[in-house]
């Protein structure tokens, strides 16, 4: 596969191009020995699409996931209390784990555990593989990159997806690089506050 357009937002690319230019190398190799070719294999049974061959996002994933690994991306999470009440959110966000349990404990509250979950990271820089829905892309853009930048365990976001001419060759519902773009871009420059590279994929 190859690399056709990416975003810069802020300076995630520059960031990794100063500091970790050995990472990019290889986020760039990783594409391009994805080969999307053999990656045709569903057969749609969407109404307008029926019968038609299509890229598999399950198997491409698996090419992804297979590649990354074999250069030690792993899996990483980041754990976290949460309660009803804002203003002890606020107060014990930025605490660690055990921490914010017992400072909510400790105001009467229950906690709540709950995760984020990166598949790939790597010297703290995170990879999200998305060829998924739409809510999957915004969910790891301001949800999950955000999350590990304010924990402190990633300094920049990477986030892979189809330009829509190879969108248009999977299944309905599909996010792809354009409308994601245009959903960062009009959230104003600053929003999500994480380093990310946008990158958008084709054949």
């Amino acid at each position: 596969m190859r690399i056709v357009d990416l975003y810069s937002h802020l300076n995630g690319l520059e960031f990794l191009l100063v500091h970790k230019p050995q990472l990019w190398e290889e986020i760039q190799n990783v594409i391009k020995h994805v080969d999307g070719n053999a990656c045709k294999t569903k057969v749609s049974k969407e109404k307008n699409m029926k019968g038609r061959l299509l890229y598999s996002p399950i198997d491409m994933n698996k090419s992804f996931k297979n590649l990354l690994e074999e250069k030690n991306w792993e899996e990483s999470r980041v754990n976290y209390w949460v309660t009803k009440d804002e203003k002890l959110i606020r107060k014990t966000i930025t605490m660690p784990p055990e921490n914010q349990k017992k400072e909510i404990e400790k105001a009467g509250f229950s906690p709540i555990y709950s995760y984020n979950q990166t598949d790939f990271v790597k010297d703290r820089v995170a990879i999200e593989v998305q060829f998924g829905k739409y809510s999957f892309v915004a969910y790891d853009l301001f949800v999950k990159h955000l999350a590990f930048y304010i924990g402190d365990k990633i300094d920049v976001g990477v986030e892979i997806l189809p330009m829509k001419t190879l969108q248009s060759q999977m299944s309905s519902g599909v996010a792809y690089y354009e409308g994601e773009l245009y959903n960062v871009i009009r959230q104003g420059r600053g929003v999500p506050a994480v380093p990310l590279i946008i990158i958008g994929i084709d054949i």
